[in-house]
């Protein structure tokens, strides 16, 4: 793997992370913005995803489809398959935008977040050692 690579993958991990700080800063005000909180845990998934990806130098198409992104990372790592992204696709786009209001429960976000921690495990695992 060459190293402009290995950066590429690193800045998607980076911002997937900052995703996740966003996430964890929101839960705690004292009135959480659930929507947010759901586009937050979609982003970082897909960005954990995208990480994965750049980093076995896979093209990195430009989606907000979990499930999609889940099925090209199974090809290479078969961990992936074993996760249910339940809804998580459709806070990527729809929660932005009037008229597709999305407003999860907090059971939804807390599913949400372990998806997202699925995911975040298996990509950490794998990328890290080679990280240094």
């Amino acid at each position: 793997m060459r190293q402009g690579q290995l950066e590429f993958a690193r800045l998607w991990v980076f911002k997937a992370e900052e995703d996740l700080l966003v996430v964890r800063q929101l839960m705690q005000s004292e009135m959480p913005v659930k929507s947010a909180i759901g586009f937050h845990c979609q982003q970082a998934a897909e960005k954990f995803l995208k990480a994965f990806l750049a980093f076995h130098q896979q093209e990195i198409i430009r989606t907000h489809n979990i499930e999609f992104l889940l099925k090209e990372c199974s090809q290479l790592d078969a961990r992936f398959n074993e996760i249910d992204p339940g809804n998580l696709t459709d806070f990527g786009v729809e929660v932005r935008y009037p008229g597709d209001f999305l407003e999860p429960s907090f059971k939804e976000i807390d599913l949400m977040r372990r998806i997202v921690g699925e995911i975040r495990d298996i990509v950490i695992s794998s990328l890290a050692p080679k990280f240094g």
